[in-house]
């Protein structure tokens, strides 16, 4: 039996982990239609976007992580056990999406996977219900907010450069960088946050805190994770979301990365832990059909949206069996 000292210290490498998985999975999000649409090569994207996750947090608070460790879960009613538990199941989920090649949600896999083991351990009510439902509420209308926002946004530009000559797509091309660095911004701010609450969350039911507040170091680990994660590049989902929807020209690029940061840095700053991979995918979407609604493979879209409605049930159950399977071995405590 490992000491608790230990096990906590491997549970916050399982997090660490997590948050570079993280980072890899989403980096996608950030780059794919910048690179599709030729304004930056792959790794330059890669590594700006890097910086941009590490600095985020330190510039916009945390106040993503309060929600995903204390107002989904009270930390002093459930173990560390269940906590790995449910960071298991979203490493899984994250693992197995992108060897898909599909842009699933780790924010979806990680509250599915707390919900699961959590209610197994201690019963259904110890889930906080108001928590919940802000994240339920962030979480759902994330991605019509963005198909909206893509929509309105590409309509407008549309209009704002009617008769442009094919020059304009050099602006779009260097305004793609501005754009961009605010995406990866508002993701660092969102993304790494879900680290640090799961971590300061131990923490306190570990005793090793009395209230919960972020400590800094976990904010330097988690920063840099996710950092590390984004700088390796998940390419697979890179080339889905970059090809697969219909053909990225620098317009979209820009039109996307303007209404997915917009939203996500909203929703960071209010504390509700959204999905970018939805929030960028439903932009992506709705981007496309405020040029031409035909102009959409929705066929791909629909395989998508199959595949994020199954994240948080199977993620959930899957936690749950991995909870079981630790009782078994007589693992966590």
């Amino acid at each position: 039996m490992l000491s608790l000292s230990v096990w906590l210290l491997v549970l916050i490498g399982v997090a660490i982990l997590f948050d570079y998985l993280n980072g890899f999975h989403d980096s996608s999000n950030i780059v794919a239609t910048m690179i599709a649409s030729r304004a930056m090569g792959p790794r330059r994207a890669l590594v700006m976007s890097a910086v941009a996750h590490f600095a985020a947090p330190f510039l916009f608070g945390t106040a993503v992580a309060r929600t995903v460790g204390s107002e989904v879960v009270d930390p002093n009613s459930v173990t560390t056990k269940a906590i790995m538990a449910a960071l298991l199941s979203a490493i899984i989920c994250n693992v197995v999406t992108w060897l898909l090649g599909i842009p699933s949600s780790s924010s979806h896999a990680l509250l599915g996977g707390l919900i699961g083991a959590t209610s197994l351990e201690a019963g259904i009510g110890v889930i906080k219900l108001g928590g919940l439902t802000k994240i339920a509420i962030a979480l759902f209308f994330s991605p019509i907010i963005g198909l909206a926002a893509g929509y309105l946004l590409m309509k407008l530009v549309l209009f704002m450069v009617r008769g442009a000559s094919p020059r304009v797509n050099h602006w779009f091309k260097r305004m793609q960088t501005v754009t961009a660095l605010a995406l990866a911004l508002s993701h660092g701010t969102n993304g790494a946050q879900k680290t640090m609450g799961i971590i300061t969350m131990a923490l306190v039911t570990t005793g090793y805190l009395s209230d919960f507040a972020v400590p800094w170091w976990v904010i330097v680990i988690s920063a840099g994770a996710i950092a590390l994660g984004t700088a390796s590049g998940g390419w697979r989902i890179i080339r889905t979301l970059g090809t697969k929807f219909y053909k990225i020209r620098p317009i979209h690029g820009f039109t996307t990365q303007a209404a997915s940061a917009a939203i996500i840095l909203g929703s960071a700053l209010l504390g509700g832990p959204v999905s970018t991979t939805h929030v960028v995918s439903s932009a992506i979407l709705g981007v496309g059909s405020g040029e031409r609604v035909s102009k959409v493979r929705w066929r791909v879209a629909r395989e998508i949206a199959r595949a994020w409605l199954l994240t948080i049930p199977a993620s959930a159950a899957m936690a749950a069996f991995l909870y079981l399977g630790l009782s078994y071995l007589g693992v966590g405590q």
